[in-house]
């Protein structure tokens, strides 16, 4: 079994997901915050060495008509300084909409009674399982839905 990270990197706060190749799902972990677009790498380095994923997927921020902007700039550095870091393949891919429909999920869940308003934190996690699932969904063992970013 193959133990996957994924990413929603915001300005703020990044969200953080685990998932597998053996079952293709994804759940929320963390959600790490961002100081000067480093995000808090003692606690990541933490997370890595708990879970020691193979692989990391980086959601990709791309305006409604396909073209990068600043948040997909945002992204690809963070994504560079994680291959830098611990040497994993980084994989990026098309997060268009990820937000949203966490949030969707997160209203869903809250109206039964699943959820509570307190853990709208994780909202950033949740897209990063959202990301997870898509990539998963997509064929990992493939092709990417982009091409594996490396430094």
């Amino acid at each position: 079994m193959s133990c996957i990270f994924g990413f929603d990197v915001g300005s703020r706060r990044t969200g953080v997901a685990i998932g597998n190749t053996l079952t293709c799902t994804a759940r929320q972990l963390a959600v790490l915050g961002m100081d000067q677009g480093e995000p808090e790498w003692v606690r990541l380095d933490t997370l890595r060495r708990e879970w020691l994923p193979d692989t990391l997927v980086v959601g990709l921020p791309l305006t409604l008509d396909g073209e990068e902007q600043a948040a997909s700039r945002r992204a690809r550095r963070f994504a560079d300084a994680l291959q830098q870091r611990y040497q994993l393949p980084v994989h990026l891919i098309d997060e268009r909409h990820s937000s949203q429909e966490a949030a969707e999920r997160f209203a869903h869940a809250r109206a039964s009674g699943l959820r509570r308003r307190s853990h709208a934190e994780q909202l950033d996690a949740d897209a990063a399982a959202i990301i997870l699932e898509r990539w998963l969904l997509s064929g990992p063992v493939g092709t990417p839905s982009l091409p594996e970013h490396r430094t």
